[in-house]
């Protein structure tokens, strides 16, 4: 474990602002996750495509697109490439239907970097127990909600 210091003290703390907080933790998690995907050559909306259509049958390529189109603020043109992408590198295929499915060597890619994916959320939670996780995402959740927000991930 490295050593951690606090930026403020418990009563500097209460005056800082969420947003900023809530935006930097969000700016290097996605960072660090990224650069780990990078490593293995894989872009996260790519992660995310090859966890879609993991299932033997694959998945359609509207639907896959359509369940990750919000993902932090990923269009569909950026999916359609990134879907180009995976089968421009026999990651995955398309049936003349539109259905995506994973290859063997896409599945073999997609299960070393699951692999990887355990080492850098146990990176990321380090010195956090479940229960501070648990209790941090429902004091965003309500924050979230407080403003009218709406930020639910499936």
């Amino acid at each position: 474990m490295t050593t951690f210091t606090y930026s403020h003290s418990d009563e500097e703390l209460i005056d800082q602002p969420i947003g900023y907080w809530a935006s930097a933790a969000g700016e290097a998690v996605v960072h660090h996750i990224r650069t780990m995907l990078a490593e293995a050559g894989l872009t996260q909306p790519q992660w995310w495509i090859l966890n879609q259509i993991i299932a033997d049958g694959g998945r359609d390529k509207a639907e896959v697109v359509a369940t990750l189109r919000g993902y932090l603020n990923v269009g569909d043109n950026s999916l359609h490439h990134n879907i180009s992408a995976l089968h421009d590198r026999a990651l995955l295929t398309e049936d003349t239907d539109g259905r995506l499915r994973i290859t063997d060597e896409g599945r073999r890619l997609r299960d070393d970097t699951a692999a990887r994916q355990q080492k850098t959320r146990a990176e990321i939670h380090e010195g956090i127990t479940d229960e501070e996780y648990i209790r941090t995402l429902k004091v965003l959740q309500r924050m979230i909600h407080n403003v009218g927000g709406g930020a639910w991930h499936h």
